[in-house]
């Protein structure tokens, strides 16, 4: 079975509790939200010590909070981080804007 995970930054989010799982014969996706990229890492480590094979991140991320995630998984999955092309800058900057306003 294919084991993943896809990783969101929520405010106020419980890790522990703030999660949806989907599962098939196949494979099992648990979409879990964060509070912070430091809880991120820790969960992204419990996760690995778990069996998950994968970790995706959300484009919340980026490259710079998703490095300690990398490194609290320390090679026991893989980690992917979502990122945008430059086609969809403007989109993310409005997106982001509306976030930080609490409109998202």
């Amino acid at each position: 079975m294919n084991v993943w995970v896809s990783m969101i930054l929520m405010e106020g989010a419980d890790p522990r509790h703030d999660r949806i799982v989907r599962e098939t014969a196949a494979e099992r996706l648990t979409i879990v939200f964060v509070p912070t990229p430091e809880a991120a890492a820790q969960t992204a480590d419990e996760l690995a010590a778990e069996g998950v094979e994968l970790i995706e991140l959300c484009g919340g991320f980026g490259p710079e909070l998703a490095a300690p995630v990398i490194r609290a998984v320390a090679g026991r999955a893989a980690v992917g981080v979502v990122m945008f092309g430059i086609e969809s800058l403007t989109q993310a900057a409005a997106y982001k804007a509306k976030f930080e306003a609490g409109d998202g």
